[in-house]
């Protein structure tokens, strides 16, 4: 099946519900081999919504990022910076919203930190399409960029230091443009990230279940925090929890701690057991990637 068929199938299911779809490499990818224009193929998507609020793309390619001076060192061959700003800008002025992320500890110097945050910075003056930004540090453990050192000069993650200067330093930047930041207590772990809601984060993210990029590269954790162990690690920080759609709209804000009732996901004792394990497979001996022997091509 091809990809942009795969797409328009897609769309046809369950369209009651809001999807978090295609990241910004994957609706280039399409837009190159189906032959699509970029602007059609977003408009596609948008057609396809039964709610004009319910679209919203990830982005998760950033890498810190929008800097080709990184971007060909730690992932050569994926999008280029203007590409991925012209894939955004075009959802934006489609009005599909949609994430920021950047990821950073490994190559990257704080130099490269201020250019990635003043070009999302300037694409939200000019189209305000960002939900939130969402800081990611990179977990190097099953990497292959340092375990297979692909990438010599790759640092093993950012350090405690480093993560909460980079949370706080993107509130003081980005300012009132961006009204989310959003801590990933997967790369941090609940400590952390209760931690960082006092250094310039408000959001913790959702409940995830099996999480398996960050938990694949060696993330110890991912696979579920309950919506009662959300809210309980917000009180800890003395916040008051909320419970928001994707588009950070408020559902409900839950001010009463006695006015806690458990949903499906708090009722869960083994989440592993009922959801599959991504942390249990990345460590199995059993699966482990082993590269082909490459094969000369023929004389001519």
């Amino acid at each position: 099946m091809q990809r942009a068929d795969a797409v328009r199938r897609v769309e046809l299911a369950d369209l009651g519900h809001h999807r978090v779809e295609l990241a910004g490499l994957d609706v280039r990818d399409v837009d190159l081999h189906a032959a699509l224009e970029l602007r059609e193929l977003l408009a596609q998507r948008r057609r396809a919504q039964v709610a004009a609020d319910a679209c919203e793309l990830a982005f998760f390619v950033a890498e810190c990022g929008l800097d080709d001076e990184v971007r060909n060192v730690i992932s050569k061959g994926r999008i280029t910076t203007d590409q991925w700003i012209d894939v955004v800008t075009t959802a934006h002025e489609l009005g599909i919203r949609t994430t920021s992320t950047i990821m950073y500890g490994h190559v990257e110097s704080y130099d490269h930190w201020a250019k990635h945050m003043a070009t999302l910075r300037s694409i939200q003056s000019h189209t305000g399409g960002f939900t939130e930004f969402v800081p990611l540090s990179f977990v190097h453990q099953e990497a292959p960029m340092v375990q297979k050192s692909l990438v010599r000069s790759a640092r093993r993650g950012a350090t405690s230091e480093e993560v909460v200067k980079m949370h706080a330093v993107a509130r003081l930047f980005l300012g009132a443009s961006f009204a989310n930041i959003q801590v990933s207590w997967v790369k941090e772990g609940p400590e952390m990230a209760r931690r960082l809601l006092a250094c310039g984060a408000n959001d913790l993210g959702g409940t995830l279940i099996n999480e398996s990029i960050s938990t694949s590269a060696g993330a110890a954790y991912g696979q579920l925090l309950s919506p009662i162990q959300l809210r309980k690690l917000i009180r800890s920080a003395g916040r008051v929890p909320a419970e928001r759609t994707s588009l950070y709209a408020i559902r409900k804000v839950f001010d009463d701690e006695a006015d806690e009732s458990e949903s499906a996901l708090d009722r869960i004792d083994d989440a592993d057991a009922r959801f599959g394990s991504y942390a249990t497979l990345s460590q199995s001996t059993e699966f482990r990637f082993e590269p082909f022997a490459r094969k000369e091509p023929p004389a001519s």
